[in-house]
């Protein structure tokens, strides 16, 4: 059944046990995902990730899974990320057990009125549907003032409306610019700290200059259009943080559309499905990204820019500049061997 309009958030703070199935759904993935990681928190339970493609060709494995009791006798909850109508036999399987062990969450970008997924998440009583949308302007800066005060961050409308922009209202990337923001001025809920300009201004929050470009460079392994962007960038590494920035946003729209592709989706029908989010001009350089990166190479890449940042934000950091073009050529010279 569909989620009513505005229930949503109790649905998943204050979950009612009969209900075994969970779509989200919609353009916005992010929100889909948070609203997923808030079901499984208020179960008290773990997540057991699985893919709608590791149940092609064994519809009843996904209900072997929810009936399986956890080896160490916690509550789980199954997790079916990236997924799509490739799952309708196994979902129907589960939902017709006598009996189950856990809950199942699937999440799924864009969904057609046509798809058999949404038409068995919206119309069985045993599961629960809910859209996630793109979110515009004034949702956005709403959630970054949520979303800060939840990391004891106090803002006014103008800061959380520039964060807002600089993130192109993604809720994944405003909780991690949040995090990070909490970080570098030490706020925590129980000692909260005014948020303002200077602070963002510090470390880089707005995406100006060509910074995205410059972490195109490296992700297209373009080593020597790198070197020429990284000889002109302003001495003393003021810009090493923004790049990093934009390389971090780069990923986080890279990484569920090459889940996507990994899943057995073709890269155009995946591509073609972004519609208007994805920029025309830069459709060939995201499908030349894609060529060149697995799932796993993009994890890695994220979790070594995470760690170069969390590096230069320190008062001993080394100097910003040299790590940042040594981290940048690294990536370059890894897209070109693959």
């Amino acid at each position: 059944m569909k989620a009513a309009k505005g229930s949503i958030g109790r649905s998943v703070d204050e979950p009612d046990r009969g209900i075994r199935f969970y779509l989200f759904h919609g353009a916005d993935e992010a929100q889909s995902s948070a609203l997923g990681d808030r079901l499984v928190a208020a179960l008290k339970a773990t997540k057991h990730s699985m893919t709608g493609a590791s149940l092609r060709g064994d519809p009843a494995h996904l209900a072997d899974e929810a009936c399986a009791i956890d080896m160490f006798g916690g509550a789980k909850v199954i997790w079916l990320q990236p997924a799509g109508d490739e799952i309708v036999d196994s979902v129907e399987a589960f939902l017709d057990a006598p009996a189950t062990e856990s809950p199942v969450v699937a999440i799924a970008g864009k969904l057609g009125k046509t798809s058999g997924l949404l038409k068995l998440a919206d119309s069985h009583g045993l599961a629960l549907s809910h859209v996630s949308y793109e979110l515009d302007a004034r949702d956005a800066e709403r959630l970054v003032t949520e979303l800060a005060r939840s990391e004891g961050l106090k803002t006014e409308q103008a800061v959380a409306a520039r964060i807002a922009q600089s993130c192109s209202n993604d809720r994944r990337m405003i909780a991690q610019e949040l995090s990070k923001l909490a970080l570098y001025l030490g706020a925590s809920p129980n000692a909260p700290k005014d948020l303002d300009s200077e602070a963002l201004d510090a470390v880089g929050a707005d995406i100006g200059g060509d910074f995205l470009g410059i972490a195109d460079l490296a992700l297209a392994g373009d080593v020597r259009g790198l070197g020429t962007r990284l000889s002109g960038l302003v001495e003393g590494g003021r810009d090493a943080i923004p790049i990093i920035r934009s390389l971090q946003r780069r990923l986080l729209m890279l990484a569920p559309i090459r889940a996507r592709i990994d899943s057995g989706e073709s890269p155009h029908a995946v591509l073609t499905s972004l519609g208007k989010s994805l920029f025309w001009k830069d459709k060939p350089l995201v499908e030349k990204m894609l060529n060149l990166w697995d799932s796993a190479g993009l994890a890695r890449v994220s979790e070594r820019t995470g760690a170069l940042e969390r590096r230069l934000m320190r008062a001993d950091s080394p100097p910003s500049a040299e790590a940042l073009g040594e981290e940048l050529v690294a990536i370059a010279r890894q897209a070109r061997r693959r």
